[in-house]
């Protein structure tokens, strides 16, 4: 709810003011309503009662999923790797960022996070 609530003030005041900010309002109110409606939509999903034993199994899955020892190594070393990886991009970006502007930033947060996903994957697989 709070999520919902969150993006209808960013919405409300984008609508009344009149700034140089209304896209980055506009931008956060659709990206806290959607994710907040989506919530509460699961929320009713898994605490139907046909659904609550699959929940519970899902929740256990994921527990065991998390303490992992193994698959929490392997995230650390992804996250290391992409960080590693994303040293000699960033000082590339310095320049580039001056050349092509802001876009330039947005893509380097995409290769960032497919970086860490890639790795993570692989090292799964390796190991």
């Amino acid at each position: 709810m709070l999520f919902i609530l969150g993006g209808v003030v960013c919405l409300a005041i984008a609508l009344m003011l009149d700034t140089r900010l209304d896209s980055l309002l506009f931008g956060f109110a659709g990206g806290l309503i959607a994710p907040g409606a989506i919530m509460i939509i699961k929320y009713f999903y898994w605490t139907a009662p046909q659904n609550r034993s699959r929940y519970a199994e899902r929740l256990d899955n994921e527990r065991i999923e998390l303490g992992d020892e193994r698959k929490e190594r392997l995230r650390d070393k992804s996250g290391r790797y992409a960080y590693l990886l994303g040293l000699p991009v960033l000082s590339a970006s310095v320049v580039l960022f001056a050349i092509l502007g802001k876009l330039y930033l947005a893509g380097y947060f995409v290769f960032q996070y497919v970086a860490g996903v890639v790795i993570f994957r692989h090292l799964n697989h390796k190991y």
